[in-house]
């Protein structure tokens, strides 16, 4: 076979393979999250880490307020993401947290700072406000390139991730301790993987009231302590 001959047969066959590679590399996630009585999760928590050498493209984020509530309660980033924090309410806020992931202040203000917030360590960051004490957000910092927190249905939708083995993590503000709890392996090929995850949950308190005591964002700290230290 002659070499004017081989060259584009070589040509057609690489194509071929790109051609392919959307097809081959593809792949989604639609995941459900439950407590251990079958009930959906919100605000729960999944990340991924995939195949070596695979990446995601790093996505805009912000955590706003909004009728004197952080929203929204649970965001979830990838290690070295800026964070925007608007006030959207029409009153000051006092946006505050000690955790050894980010320890940071935005002194009493409305609308927007005009810098964002560098989460560049992973862990968990509790939100406070120093003005209304029943405020208590999450920021999830993660160095895995995939995650997605779920909706009031405890679902979850991930899509154009590459084919692969993937290790699962989860997370929700409840879980004991607030240390991740590792799920199951996940090998993602073709389109369309459904799973659905069980999370332990703490047991609720017997008294359940209108707004969260003065002490809640002490308890969500001092959680997110002993998980640093760990």
């Amino acid at each position: 076979m002659t070499k004017h001959f081989l060259y584009p047969l070589r040509t057609l066959l690489f194509g071929c393979m790109c051609a392919a590679s959307p097809t081959l590399w593809a792949a989604n996630l639609q995941a459900e999250l439950v407590d251990t009585q079958g009930q959906p999760l919100a605000n729960a928590v999944v990340t991924l880490r995939g195949p070596l050498g695979a990446e995601a493209e790093r996505s805009n984020a912000l955590m706003d307020q909004q009728a004197k509530q952080f929203v929204p309660n649970v965001l979830v980033v990838r290690t070295g993401t800026l964070v925007p924090f608007p006030n959207s309410d029409n009153i000051r806020h006092h946006v505050y947290s000690f955790s050894p992931a980010k320890r940071f202040e935005l002194r009493l203000y409305q609308g927007t700072p005009s810098e964002p917030v560098l989460f560049d360590k992973p862990g968990v960051v509790v939100l406070g406000c120093n003005i209304h004490d029943w405020m208590i957000g999450y920021v999830y910092v993660t160095d895995d390139p995939w995650f997605a927190v779920s909706d009031e249905a405890g679902k979850i939708s991930l899509d154009q991730l590459p084919a692969g083995r993937y290790a699962v993590s989860l997370w929700h503000p409840q879980i004991p301790e607030m240390l991740p709890q590792t799920g199951a392996e996940l090998v993602l090929g073709e389109p369309g993987a459904q799973q659905r995850f069980t999370l332990a949950m703490q047991a609720p308190s017997n008294v359940a009231p209108a707004t969260a005591p003065p002490s809640a964002f002490a308890d969500a700290f001092r959680k997110a302590t002993r998980d640093s230290a760990q």
